[in-house]
């Protein structure tokens, strides 16, 4: 069975499970020198990923321009990783959620047929 909404739903976890792993490597790396911030345009990755057939392509982590640098080179700046894996944490239960929306109303479809 092929339901594009969890097709759609499946690529945004992805993307928002990526973009997760990127903001926890960036607060990992906080005292490494020379370490630059790194970031997933998510709005474009999440474009890119619901337009591809087949698997959702690899997300691309790119360095984040502007951010304040410290005398050692690193700009990992906590209190903007922290807010950032907020906005993406609500983000994937955002998209659990409708997950769980889209198989409730294919149950529900399922067991009325049933009763037919």
């Amino acid at each position: 069975m092929d339901v594009p909404a969890i097709k759609f739903l499946e690529r945004f976890l992805n993307v928002t499970a990526d973009r997760h792993s990127v903001i926890v490597r960036n607060m990992a790396n906080v005292d490494t020198p020379r370490y630059h911030t790194q970031d997933i345009d998510f709005r474009s990755q999440l474009e890119t990923a619901s337009q591809a057939s087949g698997s959702a392509p690899l997300t691309v982590a790119r360095s984040v321009r502007g951010l304040i640098e410290r005398p050692d080179g690193n700009n990992v700046n906590v209190d903007r990783e922290g807010l950032l894996l907020a906005e993406t944490q609500i983000q994937f239960r955002l998209g659990i959620q409708f997950i769980r929306t889209e198989f409730h109303r294919l149950l529900n479809a399922i067991n009325e047929g049933k009763e037919s």
